[in-house]
């Protein structure tokens, strides 16, 4: 049936200057992706401390000795006390600053009723997620000078006792109150199963029970691949059902690892984590695997929201925390460094 030519339609509606009557139809809600789990954060534990400079000390016993008989009624001429090491890291401030106008403020606007509240809420989570991913990287520390200089606390990667996994990287470690950059080597390498077995194995021998490994998302499903190959024969890609759907489930993963040292070690993807350039030749990343409870996140001041001085027509908040990791062992554990994420994982 043809419509009569005078029909005032709805695309009449949409062509009227400017930008038609119709109102537009938006969701009252606003979809953010972005999720905030921080897994380093959410498993190792948090303190505080009282300085921007922090340190605490680390200790290990000797390795067990044969021999070292003595005499009956020997007198006791020896004495084995130590005095462990002494370890430190300094204090970082990271920030974020939001400036709403009151017009913004007074708006009706789509899925939130204060832009300002808004605007600190989502800041607010940056700002966590920032903490995370330093505290996995391959900075060095170093100190405030009040002027040009601002305090950094040395990252994972450069507290952890690395495993060398032949890249020819730099990792200096501890020394003259501070950590060293880490200097990735010549170019990165391909993970191998011999890798994750021989540093589980030196962090077990040292005394540790590295129940975590933990790396960017790209290498953990590579490990995981890895374990349903032929060179592997550790998994099968399915698990039967049957005697409750009536069939059998497809898998697509190993997100745990039972050790030859019967530490259960789970495989962690962390999306914060930042991969990182090795010597201009393509990306590397770390894998971590550690006993979180020699390690901590530790707060000057914790997270804080603070309001600004009012200047004319908008609201002013400054987000700030001032924080520190801390390795209270290195030994718990033990850090691959310069790894390719892109590499399929091989036996080695």
């Amino acid at each position: 049936m043809a419509k009569p030519a005078d029909y005032w339609q709805s695309a009449d509606l949409k062509a009227i200057e400017e930008n038609g009557l119709i109102r537009e139809d938006v969701m009252e809600k606003i979809w953010d992706i972005s999720k905030i789990p921080l897994p380093f954060t959410d498993i190792v534990g948090t303190d505080t401390c009282t300085n921007s400079y922090t340190e605490w000390t680390t200790d290990k016993l000797d390795e067990p000795q044969l021999g070292g008989w003595v005499v009956d009624g020997a007198d006791s001429d020896q004495n084995d006390a130590k005095g462990g090491k002494r370890l430190g890291n300094h204090c970082g401030i990271l920030t974020k600053e939001v400036q709403v106008s009151a017009r913004a403020r007074a708006s009706d606007t789509i899925g939130r009723g204060d832009e300002l509240s808004y605007q600190v809420m989502m800041r607010q989570r940056e700002l966590r997620r920032n903490v995370e991913a330093n505290a996995l990287g391959i900075q060095g520390s170093q100190s405030d000078d009040g002027d040009t200089q601002p305090g950094i606390p040395a990252g994972l990667a450069a507290m952890m006792t690395p495993f060398d996994t032949g890249s020819g990287y730099d990792q200096p470690g501890f020394s003259g109150g501070g950590w060293g950059d880490v200097t990735p080597g010549a170019a990165p390498v391909g993970l191998t199963e011999m890798m994750v077995r021989d540093a589980a194995q030196e962090a077990w021998e040292g005394g540790a029970d590295p129940g975590y490994l933990m790396s960017v998302p790209g290498l953990i499903r590579k490990l995981s691949e890895y374990m349903f190959t032929s060179s592997s024969r550790i998994a099968t890609l399915t698990r039967d059902t049957r005697g409750i759907t009536g069939g059998a489930e497809a898998l697509g993963t190993v997100n745990t690892f039972i050790t030859d040292f019967g530490v259960t070690m789970d495989f962690i993807p962390n999306r914060i984590q930042r991969a990182y350039d090795v010597a201009g030749t393509g990306d590397g990343c770390a894998a971590f695997l550690f006993d979180p409870a020699y390690f901590r996140l530790s707060f000057l001041r914790g997270y804080r929201v603070e309001d600004l001085a009012k200047t004319g027509l908008s609201d002013k908040r400054l987000m700030s925390v001032d924080w520190t990791l801390k390795a209270l062992n290195p030994d718990a554990g033990r850090v691959l460094l310069d790894l390719d994420y892109a590499a399929d994982v091989v036996l080695g």
